[in-house]
C-alpha cells in the first residue's frame, strides 16, 4: 500500500529549477523528520535534505545554497525547491517520512521515487 505520493520531477536544463512534493495520504501516525534522498545510476542512495518536526533543516554539502526543504504539517507534505540545477543532480529522488505509532514504535515510510534529469 503506497502512502507517500511524490510529484514534480522531470527534465530541466542546466541552471533551471524544479519543485518536488511528497504527500502522505491517509497515515494515522505522527510524522517526525521528513527527508529527500536521491540515487544516481551506479551510486548509493544519499541524503539530500531533511527537516525535523520543529523545522530545523540539514542539507548535503553539494546542494547547500541551491536547494530548500520545507514542510506543511497540516497537509503532511514536504517540498524540495531545487534551483541552479546541475547535471550531477540527475537522479531518482525519494522522500522519506520518519513515523511513530501511538505505542512509540518508530519506522520509515518511503515514496516510490521521481526522476529528475538535468540536461546540459
Amino acid at each position: 500500500q503506497v502512502q507517500l505520493v511524490e510529484s514534480g520531477g522531470g527534465l530541466v536544463q542546466v541552471g533551471g529549477s524544479l519543485r518536488l512534493s511528497c504527500t502522505d495520504s491517509g497515515s494515522i501516525f505522527s510524522i517526525n523528520t521528513m527527508g529527500w534522498y536521491r540515487q544516481a545510476p551506479g551510486k548509493q542512495r544519499e541524503l539530500v535534505a531533511a527537516i525535523a518536526s520543529g523545522g530545523s533543516t540539514n542539507y548535503a554539502d553539494s546542494v547547500k545554497g541551491r536547494f530548500t526543504i520545507s514542510r506543511d504539517n497540516a497537509k503532511n507534505t514536504v517540498y524540495l525547491q531545487m534551483n541552479s540545477l546541475k547535471p550531477e543532480d540527475t537522479a531518482v529522488y525519494y522522500c522519506k517520512f520518519d513515523k511513530k505509532t501511538p505505542l512509540g514504535i518508530e519506522f520509515d515510510s518511503w515514496g516510490p521515487g521521481t526522476q529528475v534529469t538535468v540536461s546540459s
